[in-house]
């Protein structure tokens, strides 16, 4: 109740009216079954944008730290997070991350969407970055198709750092399922896992026309923090070593967004 009250009358609305929000490919997610919506990670919106986008209710994993924050604001984040049924994951790994996926694969158990940044966390300079395994466990051991769909214009609208996003059109381009079932029992295969994950960020590249990095996101904001570069692969243009498509950045229906939304370019 609280999920549908958030998204249709009280925060929904609003958003709407700021961000104008345009999704293309949404005859992709199915109407009813279970699905994994996989989706690039470049802001915080994008757990704000995507659901408006989707008919069905989407449940995703969160990090723990929204569920401990102090005071009101800390108090008011976890609340929210809560009721809109976001599943905190601690991202040291371990157990706690085991749990998180159990949750996912009961909330796919019965029916239902559930989403995933397969990057684990944001993007920390609009590329996108080589994807952790775990959405690939999740597709294997439940059986539910994997919905790629990329996000268009978060990263713009609030790079790391921003609270408070810039008012812009924003979208999702929604990609046709991916189905692995000819991997069904061997969820165990760690080569497996890795190329399961490679075709669904190989996926996330072609709707995006993001320039892939072999690389996990959360080394490369240590390798910022550091002051160190993060430089693509030399070895890898796109996700299991392949050569890199030539794509474009997706852009707004209408093609009124404003100047600073991301311009058309091949990777």
């Amino acid at each position: 109740m609280f999920y549908w009250l958030m998204k249709r009358v009280f925060v929904g609305p609003l958003l709407r009216l700021l961000f104008r929000p345009w999704i293309k490919g949404a005859e992709n997610i199915p109407g009813d079954g279970p699905a994994i919506i996989a989706s690039n990670h470049l802001a915080v919106i994008d757990s704000f944008i995507l659901p408006l986008l989707i008919d069905r209710e989407i449940v995703f994993i969160g990090k723990s730290e929204y569920f401990t924050g102090k005071g009101l604001k800390g108090r008011m984040t976890a609340g929210f997070m809560r009721g809109v049924g976001t599943i905190p994951v601690d991202r040291s790994g371990g157990r706690a991350s085991e749990g998180a996926l159990r949750t996912g694969l009961k909330r796919l158990g019965e029916g239902g969407l559930f989403g995933i940044y397969p990057e684990g966390t944001r993007s920390p300079d609009g590329r996108l970055y080589r994807g952790k395994t775990g959405v690939a466990r999740l597709a294997l051991e439940s059986g539910a198709p994997v919905i790629p769909v990329a996000m268009v214009g978060t990263d713009v609208a609030q790079p790391i750092g921003r609270v408070i996003p810039k008012i812009m059109r924003l979208g999702a381009v929604v990609g046709e399922p991916l189905d692995f079932s000819r991997y069904q029992g061997m969820e165990n295969d760690r080569f497996i896992l890795r190329s399961v994950t490679d075709e669904i960020m190989y996926s996330l590249m072609t709707l995006s026309g993001q320039e892939y990095v072999d690389m996990y996101a959360a080394t490369a904001k240590a390798r910022i923090s550091a002051g160190l570069p993060v430089e693509r692969s030399v070895s890898s243009e796109a996700p299991g070593g392949r050569p890199a498509p030539q794509v474009d950045v997706p852009m707004p229906p209408d093609d009124d967004a404003p100047t600073d939304t991301p311009k058309s370019h091949t990777v």
